[in-house]
């Protein structure tokens, strides 16, 4: 079995995948890493691998920031993501940020410009804000007094009579590191997966933490009910893998398709489906194509993108039933990691929630992330429970 490392290298951290989507990432290659990697998770889990192990908590922090020390002239900065366009946007000065961002994003990152220098980093780290002092309120749940702060979708709510609340309600804003950056030059930069951030400075202006879920290897015992349902599916997936290898492949191998296949996946999640069928994603395939072809002018335009989409959709129909195959391995994977996800779930320890209007519904963090010792990752995340609700709720931030 693969056993899991705590480091992800790679050129820029900028998104992850979901396990059971690697099968249409990259074919019959992903769908068996996807399996290696949960039959490591349930490893380290129970305690019996040879090697420490390491889970990192998939906080629902946003935005996404950059912050650090330019190593081309030795400045400190914050940045969003967009720190890595062809233009980089950098901000080294209020100025600088009223120039590359506007609305509530420029206004939290001044807040991290003005506070996060006091903790003394001395290369740069990627992390997501959860709270700047504006945010944080304190509301009654279940009859405990907490505060509460909602960065992007979940709401964290913290004791008020706690240590930790007393540090969030103390705080200018609030930051989890999980990534390391290393290069000469900004366009070089490096990422590694983690953050130390015990060497970071204390300060009362920034709550800060690494996105480590704390002493989870060994910490987890699988029923006999719950081993026999993660190999039930993965024997799901040996299966259509076993008969569907070459047509797993082929259809990776068409970008289009595959793309499709993820916008289809998504539109999925949005309403609460949990398993495509070919059928279905030849008539999704068909209605965005129209969509389209009806904003053309041309005659020649229209025929040209309505034969795209006849070849499309009769390729589909043509290996409807490997298809549906293929959307059958990819649900098993996703009932595999939900066994996983309920025993990692089990073990939080900050309660969270979504809104609603009602009040507060009960929710688990968005998800976790795991590596595996040659440094692929994929994220762990329930798509029904907390994508689903991420693609309709509204980011303030973002204004």
């Amino acid at each position: 079995m693969k056993s899991l490392n705590t480091f992800l290298v790679e050129s820029k951290n900028l998104h992850l995948e979901h396990l059971e989507d690697e099968i249409f990432n990259r074919g019959s290659a992903g769908a068996n890493e996807a399996m290696n990697f949960i039959d490591s998770l349930v490893t380290m889990l129970q305690g019996n691998s040879n090697r420490k192990m390491n889970v990192t908590v998939k906080w629902d922090g946003a935005p996404s920031l950059f912050a650090g020390i330019n190593p081309e002239n030795g400045k400190f900065f914050v940045a969003t993501k967009s720190l890595f366009n062809k233009t980089p946007k950098i901000n080294y000065t209020n100025a600088d940020i009223d120039a590359n961002h506007g609305g509530g994003l420029a206004d939290k990152l001044k807040v991290a410009l003005k506070h996060l220098p006091k903790l003394g980093i001395k290369g740069v780290l990627q992390g997501d804000m959860l709270f700047t002092s504006d945010d944080v309120k304190t509301e009654t749940i279940d009859g405990q007094s907490m505060y509460t702060f909602t960065p992007n979708t979940i709401t964290y709510a913290v004791p008020v009579d706690r240590k930790l609340g007393s540090q969030i309600s103390s705080a200018n804003m609030g930051i989890v590191f999980h990534t390391t950056y290393t290069g000469k030059t900004i366009a070089d930069l490096m990422a590694n997966f983690g953050a130390d951030v015990s060497s970071l400075k204390k300060t009362n202006a920034v709550y800060f933490d690494d996105a480590d879920y704390k002493d989870v290897s060994g910490s987890a015992t699988f029923t006999k009910k719950e081993t026999e349902e993660i190999r039930r599916n993965l024997a799901g997936v040996r299966r259509v893998l076993s008969q569907n290898k070459k047509l797993i492949d082929d259809v990776t191998k068409d970008k289009t398709l595959r793309d499709l296949i993820k916008i289809y996946t998504n539109a999925n999640v949005r309403v609460g489906k949990d398993r495509g069928s070919a059928e279905e994603l030849a008539g999704f395939i068909a209605s965005r194509f129209d969509q389209k072809i009806e904003k053309l002018k041309t005659d020649s335009s229209k025929q040209r993108l309505t034969n795209e989409r006849n070849k499309v959709t009769r390729f589909i129909d043509s290996i409807s039933r490997g298809m549906n195959n293929l959307f059958s391995a990819q649900y098993y994977l996703s009932q595999a990691k939900s066994v996983i996800l309920r025993k990692l779930q089990s073990l939080n320890t900050m309660p969270s929630f979504i809104r609603t209007d009602d009040g507060y519904r009960v929710t688990n963090p968005e998800g976790f992330v795991a590596i595996d010792h040659v440094g692929k990752a994929v994220k762990l995340v329930d798509r029904m429970e907390f994508s689903k609700a991420n693609f309709t709720v509204s980011k303030d931030w973002t204004k």
